[in-house]
């Protein structure tokens, strides 16, 4: 005897009517009919009589409903202390590193819901530049980490977050590029640029160029953006970085200039292959997964 079975029975038990029953159960009156009438063949004998439009119980009806209510109050009783003691593996701390980027709200959202559903999860979060974040994450101080390509990343398992971010030039607006609204490749000729001291980073730019490394103008490099924000207002340099890195550090005396043809790479989402990782942190990548299935990759 199936639980839904005796779940339909006592709704129309109580409900006295297929009709209301159904409504309540979200079934169609012929499906509810249908289901009964297989638990009476099941059982061998009538649950309910027809009197005055109502559904009214026989001996074996009444007994049946007993019974009926023990089970499924039972049932219920044990999902939930199932459920408790899920959340209750669902405690302590995780740790994620993460860039400045657009898709830090893509994981604001995720721990938001995570610790709606599990208040016992603490969370903490480093930012930090790529290189730091993935030194962190050698050294177990991390769990996860939201990184910005290009950078290595086959040590890892990885998911590939959904909005790609995309490169430019961040200028004074006293200066003669902020006339313009894109940046061609013959705009950042002799232009001196701040840019991450990371070689990656360094290679695409020359690569859009068509360039090699020792022929940028780099007149400084930088670890996070707001740091340059000053050299940029005075005119000290104009700094090569990502739209998202700059969303939440708008000022009036800079504008943003994205590159043409565009440059865009993604943010990816890594932990170690291999590692032991915590409940908490396997059901964070588990909702990442399942939000983004299309963009797991195994690397």
């Amino acid at each position: 005897m199936e639980l839904r079975l005796l779940k339909y029975f006592w709704t129309i038990a109580e409900e006295e009517t297929i009709s209301r029953a159904a409504e309540v159960l979200h079934v169609t009156q012929p499906t509810l009919s249908r289901q009964l009438k297989e638990l009476e063949e099941e059982l061998g004998t009538e649950l309910f009589v027809r009197e005055n439009r109502k559904m009214v119980l026989t001996a074996a009806g009444r007994f049946l409903k007993s019974r009926a209510e023990e089970i499924l109050v039972l049932t219920e009783q044990t999902t939930q202390e199932f459920e408790n003691q899920r959340k209750q593996l669902f405690s302590g701390n995780l740790s994620i590193g993460c860039v400045e980027a657009d898709n830090s709200d893509t994981l604001a959202m995720m721990l938001e819901e995570l610790v709606s559903d599990y208040p016992q999860v603490h969370f903490h979060i480093h930012s930090g530049t790529s290189d730091d974040i993935t030194d962190r994450l050698e050294k177990g101080l991390v769990d996860l980490a939201i990184l910005l390509e290009p950078i290595a990343t086959e040590k890892y398992e990885k998911i590939i977050l959904p909005r790609k971010e995309r490169w430019g030039l961040l200028v004074s607006k006293e200066s003669f590029l902020a006339q313009k609204e894109r940046l061609v490749k013959e705009d950042l000729t002799g232009v001196p640029l701040l840019i991450s001291r990371r070689p990656e980073v360094q290679e695409m730019v020359a690569g859009w160029l068509g360039t090699d490394n020792s022929e940028l103008s780099i007149v400084g490099t930088f670890n996070l953006i707001f740091n340059v924000f000053a050299l940029v207002e005075n005119r000290v340099g104009s700094a090569v970085t990502i739209e998202g890195a700059i969303a939440n550090h708008e000022r009036e005396s800079l504008k943003f200039l994205p590159l043409e043809p565009a440059i865009e790479t993604n943010c990816v989402m890594v932990w170690k292959k291999n590692r032991v990782l915590s409940p908490a942190v396997h059901e964070l990548i588990r909702r990442f997964q399942e939000a983004f299935p299309n963009n797991k990759k195994r690397v």
